[in-house]
């Protein structure tokens, strides 16, 4: 039987209980002296409920959850584009804050090209086919590339 306290206890078994020391330590469940006491302890256990005694008094923990959604991750050095900070996209995923306006031009791009096609069949004319979406594509490309080169 896999749960009973009797069998002997592996060198994984030790370091998950130590693992699992470590993170009541890093929440404020146990007091420095409690944690090196109990540590020590780890690594003299012999059987799985000797390791399971040290952790009777403290609530479980998954140690393979994620992490919460409280923790967001913030840019380092100075401000701009070139910071390597995140940002949230659509579906919850984060995106290198340096991608969204790169992303943003080339949706900008795509739909003005559509647009441009659609007025142009719908006008018919020869003047409708001048590209009147490169006066707003091609400004907006060199902004951002002078602001990647800061």
């Amino acid at each position: 039987m896999p749960g009973d306290p009797r069998l002997r206890a592996s060198d994984a078994d030790r370091e998950r209980t130590a693992q699992l020391l470590r993170e009541h330590h890093a929440v404020g469940r146990l007091t420095a002296e409690e944690f090196e006491g109990r540590l020590e302890q780890v690594f003299q256990a012999r059987t799985l409920g000797e390791l399971d005694a040290l952790l009777a008094d403290l609530p479980a923990i998954d140690l393979y959850q994620l992490p919460s959604a409280g923790i967001r991750p913030t840019r380092r050095g100075g401000s701009g584009p070139r910071g390597p900070g995140l940002v949230p996209a659509y579906d919850g995923q984060l995106l290198p804050a340096r991608d969204v306006p790169w992303i943003a031009w080339t949706a900008a791009t795509a739909l003005a090209v559509v647009l441009w096609v659609v007025i142009a069949i719908a006008a018919g004319g020869a003047a409708a086919w001048i590209p009147w979406f490169l006066l707003i594509i091609i400004p907006w490309r060199l902004i951002l590339m002078r602001r990647r080169r800061r």
